[in-house]
């Protein structure tokens, strides 16, 4: 393992536990030895981005920046930022579904553990999981209280799993961002 890999260790109790490694090499970042479960989550990026039928979730995405009183402002970037922002989203889910494509195949012919993402790709990538991050926390409408709670376990329902999902989310994002800071410097392999 290189100085800047990080072994992750997500357990549910009574449960195996998931692992997967996560490092910068050269000019890329590898997932590795993935657990099927997590190359699930990965894999579920781009539909997760989707606000569609979730109205918070699409005032989240795409929330005016001013008061609704304040109704040419509002006009303005209606007309002509948020087309734009809509194309800069799918621009980066497009970016990351294309990535994830090295995972293809489910849990039973799932023979590909790695994942590499061009340096290139960092900011799609920080783009989506915030986009996917959004949608699901609206979709849930999860409390600050549950989205601090870093230790709840076990998975039992779809919303403890869409939790673990927008905390996995997350973990990704600081890593990302963490090797963006860093990118400048190589890494010692």
């Amino acid at each position: 393992m290189c100085s800047s890999c990080t072994d992750i260790c997500c357990s549910r109790r009574s449960r195996k536990p998931f692992d997967m490694e996560i490092c910068r090499r050269k000019d890329e970042i590898e997932v590795s030895e993935l657990d099927p479960f997590l190359a699930e989550l990965l894999r579920q990026i781009p539909t997760s981005t989707n606000p569609e039928g979730v109205l918070a979730a699409e005032q989240r995405l795409f929330s005016p920046p001013a008061d609704p009183n304040e109704a040419e402002i509002c006009a303005e970037w209606k007309l002509y930022v948020k087309p734009e922002l809509r194309q800069l989203f799918q621009t980066a889910t497009e970016t990351v579904a294309a990535d994830l494509e090295q995972l293809s195949g489910n849990e039973k012919t799932f023979t590909n553990r790695t994942l590499r993402i061009p340096s290139k790709h960092a900011e799609a990538w920080l783009s989506a999981l915030n986009q996917a991050r959004l949608v699901i926390v609206a979709k849930y409408s999860f409390t600050d209280g549950e989205l601090c709670d870093h230790y709840r376990s076990p998975i039992g329902s779809r919303r403890d799993l869409s939790l673990f999902q927008v905390n996995f989310y997350g973990f990704l994002q600081e890593f990302i961002l963490r090797e963006l800071d860093g990118w400048e410097t190589p890494p010692d392999n």
